[in-house]
C-alpha cells in the first residue's frame, strides 16, 4: 500500500458544529468523570478499612486510571479537533497526533485489561470464596503487570510515525487525501481490538460462571429453607421462644442473602452492557479502518465514538464504588459531619452553647432504631402467645 504527502490537506478544519458539540460533550466528560472519580480516591484514602482487600485493591487501580484518562488523555482530544494546522504547522500536529494516538492506545488496552483483572476478581471471590486464587500479593503483581503493559503500549504509535527520526509522520487526523494507507502505521489499532475482545470473553464467562454459582446456590438454600417451613407448625408448641427467635434471623439472614445475590446478578449484567456500549463502537470502527483505509468521515466518526468510550471514566464510579456499602456509609459520614459544622453556631457570649441539628445527626436513626426495637418486642410478644397457646 502506498504513502502519501500530507502537506497540502492540513488546513482543512473539522466543521464548526462538529466541534461545539463533541467539545461540549467531552468537557463534561472531564468535569464529572475527575470529580467522581477523585471523590472515591479520597473517600478510600481517607477511610484505611476500605482498602482491606483485593476487590477494592484492584477496584481503586481502575480509578486511578480513570484519573489519567481525564487529565491526559481527554484534554489531548479536545486539542486535535479544536487545532487544525496551517502549512506551516504540520511537524507540531504530527507530534499532537502521535500524543493522542498513544493517549487512545493506552486507554483503550489499560481499561480492557483492568476490567478483564476486575471480572477474575469477581469470579474467584464469588466461586472460590474458601480457596482464594488472587491472593494479595499475586494481585499487586498481577496489577504491576498491568501498568506495565499499558505503559508499553503508549509507546507503539511513536515508534510507528518515525517520531524519533527526522522524518516524522501523522496518524489519524484529518487532512482531506493525506493519510499514510500503509498497514504498518496502524499497528496500534490492530492491537486495541484484540484487547478489548479479550475483555468481553472473559467478562461473559467469568458473570457465567458467577451466575451458575449463585443459581447453585439459591436453589440448595430454598431446598433446605422447605424442611422447616414443613414441620414449624408441628414443632412450634414444642419449641422454645428463643428457638423460633433463632428461626426467625436465619429466615431473615436467608432472604437478605438471596437479595444481594440478585443484586450482584443485576449489577454484572449492567457493567457488561456498559463496556460493550461505550467500547464496541470504537473497536468496530478501529476494524472497519484496518480493513478500508482511513477516511475523514471514518475519522469524524471515530472521535465521536471515541467520546462514548471515554464516557467509562462516569460510570466506572457509579458502578464499582458507589454500589459498596462501606464506601456509600463512609460518604454519607463525611457529608453528615460537613452539613453539622457548617449548621453549628459559634460559641455565644451568654455561655457558649452550640445549637445541634438532632435531624442531620442521626436523630431520625435514633427514632427508627427505637421503633425496630418495638416491632421486634412486638414480634417476640406474638411468639411467646403462640407457644402458651
Amino acid at each position: 500500500m502506498s504513502e502519501v504527502g500530507v502537506e497540502e490537506g492540513w488546513s482543512t478544519p473539522y466543521p464548526l458544529g462538529f466541534q461545539v458539540s463533541l467539545t461540549t460533550v467531552l468537557i463534561l466528560e472531564l468535569v464529572l468523570g475527575f470529580s467522581s472519580n477523585l471523590t472515591v480516591l479520597v473517600l478510600y484514602c481517607a477511610q484505611s478499612n476500605l482498602v482491606d482487600s483485593v476487590s477494592n485493591l484492584v477496584t481503586v487501580n481502575l480509578h486511578v486510571l480513570d484519573i489519567l484518562v481525564c487529565v491526559l488523555c481527554l484534554p489531548l482530544t479536545v486539542a486535535v479537533i479544536l487545532l487544525p494546522a496551517n502549512e506551516n504547522g504540520v511537524s507540531s500536529l504530527a507530534t499532537l497526533c502521535c500524543f493522542h494516538e498513544a493517549c487512545v492506545t493506552f486507554t483503550s488496552v489499560a481499561t480492557a485489561v483492568n476490567v478483564l483483572v476486575i471480572s477474575l476478581d469477581r469470579y474467584d471471590i464469588s466461586v472460590r470464596p474458601a480457596s482464594r486464587l488472587l491472593t494479595p500479593r499475586r494481585a499487586a503483581l498481577l496489577l504491576a503487570t498491568v501498568w506495565a503493559l499499558s505503559l508499553a503500549v503508549f509507546f507503539l504509535p511513536f515508534l510507528e510515525g518515525d517520531f524519533f527520526s527526522s522524518r516524522n509522520r501523522t496518524l489519524l487526523c484529518v487532512g482531506g487525501q493525506g493519510y499514510y494507507t500503509g498497514l504498518a502505521m496502524y499497528y496500534h489499532l490492530l492491537l486495541q481490538v484484540p484487547c478489548f475482545f479479550i475483555a468481553v470473553a472473559v467478562m461473559l464467562f467469568t458473570y457465567s460462571r458467577i451466575l451458575q454459582a449463585l443459581n447453585i446456590r439459591i436453589g440448595s438454600h430454598m431446598m433446605r429453607s422447605t424442611q422447616p417451613q414443613s414441620s414449624f407448625p408441628h414443632s412450634l408448641p414444642h419449641a422454645s421462644v428463643s428457638a423460633i427467635i433463632a428461626l426467625r434471623r436465619a429466615v431473615r439472614r436467608h432472604r437478605d442473602r438471596r437479595e444481594r445475590q440478585r443484586r450482584v446478578l443485576k449489577m454484572s449484567l449492567i457493567i457488561i452492557s456498559t463496556f460493550l456500549g461505550c467500547w464496541a463502537p470504537l473497536s468496530a470502527v478501529n476494524v472497519l479502518i484496518l480493513c478500508m483505509g482511513p477516511s475523514d468521515s471514518l475519522v469524524r466518526l471515530r472521535l465521536c465514538f471515541l467520546a462514548m468510550a471515554y464516557g467509562t471514566t462516569i460510570f466506572h464510579p457509579l458502578l464499582y464504588a458507589f454500589t459498596r456499602q462501606k464506601l456509600r456509609r463512609a460518604l454519607k459520614t463525611r457529608v453528615k459531619k460537613r452539613v453539622v459544622s457548617l449548621l453549628q453556631v459559634d460559641p455565644a457570649p451568654s455561655g457558649g452553647t452550640v445549637i445541634h441539628n438532632s435531624w442531620v445527626e442521626g436523630g431520625g436513626k435514633r427514632k427508627n432504631r427505637k421503633s425496630r426495637v418495638e416491632a421486634s418486642d412486638g414480634t417476640d410478644r406474638c411468639l411467646t402467645e403462640a407457644v402458651r397457646e
